[in-house]
């Protein structure tokens, strides 16, 4: 960024703004909305490039009013300074029907405060769903920033077998990772949709830690540190005969790429983890052919599933003692956006969804294995892949 740029708060150029806007009141229109407020910080980050503290206020036409608490010095059109969100109906033109709010996202005390600010003559509507199918489908300006995240997270995954070191536990490792990829340039936010879904910086996974439900829904688990954070690596001894499954942090650019890949000390992994590592390869190649626009996703997991269960490993698929209901997931400001590949989504594919792929086994006395990658839908031919780290285990010296 400029210093110029520093104080201005829309930072993306118009173009790019209208093809999200035009996007976007297509759906509010479809869904009667006339008039949109957001709060939450991925969706003000999609629709000015910047976070602030604040509102914005998107009617069906006309310009965006940019509401700011903090921070005081953003400058630009439409920017309006308030102190609470009860100032806002005096800065805007209020002549509306319908007001969309997040819903999902938003307090309830927030959402409260809305209503009693803009009154009860209008009809209020829960815009979450829109905004995420709006976000759904990526710009070619956000593509790129996935491109570079993906080019760097690859970068990151390379040197990964040069970080360990004989007596490792899985978080000495996970740590080492992390150093590594905030020196490659790794943002270290990691922003998940969810009240219920927390993580920190990713997922390190040695042996039967693989196999540790949590409660969160992520395709593994692990037993975390402490019953604070369930989830990931808890210390246990990196030993020969154990998988290593590393799913760590891709926001480079403020939009993430999601990759998975598998490492253990020696070649002496069982049979059964290497099929079923071979066959999570296999299920990202066939995922990533079928992935077309106009594809029903529910199409790509009841593939998946069939192709594990065909190799006699569906009771290790996702997950052994605790199952996740997904195969893959959309992605880009944040790690878990639509479509979700599940076997009751009703998501369709469309040209310019981001999708990480995550085929994953729990092969217990082994650990997980499998593979996963950050896929763009395109108009024509298969899915096109962004991470290209090694997909075979690599093998600790």
């Amino acid at each position: 960024m400029h210093n110029s740029d520093i104080n201005r708060l829309q930072l993306l150029s118009e173009d790019e703004l209208q093809l999200r806007l035009t996007r976007l009141r297509d759906l509010m229109s479809s869904a009667d909305i006339d008039a949109l407020l957001i709060s939450s910080n991925a969706n003000i980050y999609y629709l000015t490039g910047r976070v602030f503290c604040g509102y914005i206020f998107i009617p069906l036409a006309g310009m965006p009013v940019y509401a700011v608490r903090r921070p005081s010095v953003l400058t630009g059109t439409n920017v309006e300074y308030i102190r609470k969100i009860e100032d806002l109906p005096l800065k805007l033109d209020c002549g509306f029907a319908s007001l969309g709010v997040e819903m999902s996202s938003a307090s309830y005390t927030t959402v409260c405060r809305i209503q009693k600010a803009f009154g009860n003559n209008i009809s209020y509507v829960n815009a979450s769903g829109i905004l995420a199918e709006t976000r759904s489908v990526k710009t070619d300006f956000e593509i790129e920033k996935i491109k570079v995240s993906g080019i760097k997270q690859t970068a990151l995954y390379e040197r990964i077998p040069h970080l360990y070191q004989p007596g490792m536990r899985d978080i000495d490792l996970q740590i080492e990772i992390e150093r590594a990829a905030r020196r490659e340039g790794c943002l270290g936010q990691f922003r998940i949709n969810g009240d219920d879904m927390e993580l920190f910086m990713g997922n390190v996974l040695v042996g039967d830690n693989a196999d540790s439900p949590s409660p969160y829904d992520f395709a593994m688990g692990g037993a975390g540190l402490d019953p604070s954070l369930p989830v990931g690596a808890d210390g246990s001894l990196i030993r020969p005969g154990e998988s290593i499954m590393v799913d760590v942090n891709g926001n480079f650019t403020g939009y993430m790429t999601d990759m998975t890949r598998c490492f253990s000390l020696r070649e002496n992994l069982s049979d059964k983890a290497l099929t079923a590592h071979q066959i999570s390869i296999e299920i990202c190649s066939t995922l990533a052919e079928m992935g077309h626009p106009g594809v029903e996703a529910k199409l790509l997991y009841e593939k998946a599933f069939s192709m594990a269960q065909d190799a006699g490993l569906e009771n290790e698929f996702m997950g052994h003692r605790q199952h996740a209901g997904f195969v893959g997931h959309g992605l880009g400001i944040e790690i878990n956006e639509l479509p979700v590949i599940a076997p009751r989504s009703k998501s369709v594919l469309q040209a310019g969804n981001v999708i990480a792929l995550e085929p994953k086994f729990v092969i217990p006395g082994v650990g997980a294995v499998g593979i996963e990658n950050t896929y763009i839908v395109k108009a024509d031919g298969p899915m096109e892949c962004v991470t290209h780290a090694p997909r075979q285990i690599v093998y600790f010296e």
